[in-house]
């Protein structure tokens, strides 16, 4: 009988921000297969027959990024905002997907205040994304893909108050 020599040195981990990355990596790849919007709308839906409508709102487009808010069509009692809500920054040319907030007033510096320690934005960053990645994956499971992506009228998505309320990441 062999025997498997023992190892002796330690098991390679990953980093809280190596993880982040691959974070950053695997989300597009997600977020493309379930939401493909084509076209100049701004304003899209994805309906699936269980009541919870999915609005995927366009709120920038440049050349290489595009950012997004993607919500339920449920509202918060008391701010009247979309809940859940993430604001989505898409970097198309490099193949990477980011949020750069989750609530219109929890944007980073509202809950980290505005010198936030390096560790708890790394970790503020890598709890929006890892949250990002299991809402998609949840939305796969329950059978939203670009089939059932269709254009929406403003007055029906989640129309955002303005194009201000999506800061630029730190």
């Amino acid at each position: 009988m062999l025997l498997a020599p023992a190892r002796t040195g330690p098991i390679p981990t990953l980093s809280r921000f190596g993880y982040l990355m691959g974070l950053y990596a695997e989300n597009p790849l997600r977020f493309e297969r379930l939401f493909r919007p084509q076209g100049p709308h701004p304003y899209w839906r994805s309906s699936v027959d269980d009541g919870l409508d999915v609005h995927l709102e366009v709120l920038e487009r440049h050349r290489y990024t595009t950012l997004y808010r993607l919500a339920y069509a449920l509202r918060d009692p008391i701010t009247g905002e979309p809940e859940p809500s993430a604001f989505l920054r898409h970097y198309r040319d490099a193949r990477l997907l980011e949020v750069t907030h989750c609530h219109v007033a929890q944007r980073w510096q509202d809950t980290l205040g505005l010198k936030p320690a390096p560790a708890n934005l790394l970790g503020h960053r890598l709890r929006m994304n890892t949250f990002l990645g299991k809402w998609l994956d949840y939305l796969a499971s329950q059978g939203h893909s670009s089939f059932t992506l269709q254009p929406a009228e403003a007055d029906e998505g989640i129309a955002s108050t303005g194009i201000d309320e999506c800061p630029s990441a730190p």
